[in-house]
């Protein structure tokens, strides 16, 4: 980062008091959970501040109206960050990693906003709800006698959906208790990126950030073998048929977007399109085991909505408003992307307090601004009716963003809220939560977030 426009005229950003020479703000912060370091500082620094790491300097725009300054669209724009970057050697020019001067992440938006319609939707409906008895049958072999791994089975059930809506891929997530593969080299090729950003930006020689590269690739070879393996067996069945699915992966293949690229979309897709759900999902699933007024008036709405019906039609998963609003509850609290990068388009000063030239860029904390105190009386609480139409009206529409801002933000928002509402509701519908009275909520980073170690008693119903 180049140092600020017209610095002189504005005071210095706060810092860790705890800085020393050279090696900068270390003792403030924890490398194995930047995010929540991050976080921490801004409560003792203020709504702008800065924090150097062996050599790295981040600014960090963590208060309210930084934020939604940070993301005004003709003065800010997408910003790919140390870390993001890194994950370049895993996703290349896809549409999460792409740099926006690139042009293949604007022509895939395009060609693939129709499959993400509302008509695509309702072709997914159904498969959506095949994977969720999957997991469902899973839970019902261990209710009332063991507990169920939530992040690990969520992640299940949100990569198995993605495989098989987009691309017409099985992962058979269900058919053993293991981990796929799939899934290992995904989380630890996320971690890679993340410690592979930081080498990179600091003073440790340059072997170092060459070790965690080759780590990375090697993870990042796994994922493109799977995608070429999806790409190559969908390319044998296309010419016996007589038209195509209309999925995301038979409109890349009708494109004119090349090989590479196909492969660098179909791991963005796969990867973003699952990793985030089941961490919502998960969050969810904490606070309604903890929330028993929550978790009976969403009970009771499923009830009203579904009836008897065993599978609920299209049209009724949107009427589950109360759901939808604890899922809002659970992003805002814990977004499972806690952040982004927001880069200058031209000179400008940040919300008053910080100038920048074009091309400075901040992190922006959705985590500290989704706990705004606009949110109302105690916003580190749980309460889903601060969506409620008429509250959501009174306060900024720009305080909650857990799907990104501008253009760049998340293509399958629609996708993702129908999936996990309705996993939602067969999950509320079916059991009763148990919450371990000793769990406390921690929380592991891997460029998003996710609890660790969240276990769940479950009691048919």
């Amino acid at each position: 980062m180049t140092e600020p426009a017209s610095s002189g005229t504005y005071p210095p950003l706060p810092h860790s008091p705890r800085r020393l020479p050279l090696l900068g703000d270390v003792f403030a912060f924890d490398v194995n959970t930047p995010t929540q370091s991050a976080i921490a500082l801004a409560a003792d620094l203020g709504p702008i501040y800065e924090f150097t790491v062996l050599g790295s300097r981040y600014v960090v725009a963590a208060g309210g109206d930084v934020v939604m300054d940070a993301n005004d669209e003709t003065r800010f724009c997408k910003h790919i960050g140390p870390d993001i970057e890194a994950l370049r050697v895993v996703g290349g020019d896809g549409l999460f990693t792409a740099y926006n001067d690139e042009p293949n992440w604007r022509a895939a938006h395009d060609l693939l906003m129709p499959a993400f319609s509302q008509a695509a939707m309702r072709r997914y409906h159904a498969t959506m709800l095949d994977v969720a008895e999957e997991l469902t049958a899973r839970w019902d072999d261990r209710a009332g006698r063991a507990t169920v791994d939530v992040s690990a089975d969520t992640t299940n059930v949100t990569l198995e959906t993605i495989g098989r809506c987009a691309v017409g891929y099985t992962f058979g997530a269900f058919d053993s208790d293991a981990t796929h593969p799939f899934v290992e080299h995904m989380i630890a090729g996320l971690k890679g990126a993340d410690h592979l950003g930081a080498l990179r930006g600091s003073f440790l020689p340059n072997f170092l950030a060459r070790l965690a590269e080759r780590r990375v690739r090697r993870h990042a070879a796994y994922m493109a073998g799977v995608a070429d393996d999806i790409i190559a067996a969908r390319r044998a069945v296309r010419s016996s048929r007589s038209e195509n699915s209309g999925d995301l992966l038979d409109l890349m293949l009708d494109s004119d977007l090349d090989v590479a690229n196909i492969r660098y979309q179909l791991i963005n897709l796969l990867v973003a399109g699952h990793e985030t759900t089941s961490g919502a999902l998960s969050f969810a699933l904490y606070y309604l085991s903890r929330e028993p007024e929550a978790f009976n008036r969403a009970r009771v709405e499923i009830d009203q909505v579904w009836g008897n019906a065993r599978r609920p039609e299209f049209e009724q998963i949107a009427k589950l408003r109360y759901v939808r609003r604890v899922l809002d509850e659970s992003l805002r609290l814990q977004p499972t992307v806690p952040g982004y990068y927001r880069a200058a388009r031209e000179d400008t000063v940040l919300a008053g307090i910080h100038p920048m030239r074009r091309g400075d860029w901040v992190l922006a904390l959705t985590s500290t601004l989704h706990r705004d105190p606009r949110w109302g009386p105690d916003p580190d609480a749980f309460d889903p009716d601060r969506f409620e139409s008429d509250r959501v009206r009174g306060r900024p529409g720009g305080l909650y963003r857990p799907f990104g801002t501008g253009e760049r933000s998340c293509i399958g928002r629609q996708f993702a809220l129908h999936e996990a509402v309705l996993i939602l509701g067969a999950v509320i519908r079916r059991y009763d939560l148990i919450a371990d009275p000793d769990y406390q909520l921690v929380i592991a980073e891997r460029l998003t977030m996710m609890p660790s170690g969240f276990r769940l008693g479950l009691r048919r119903r």
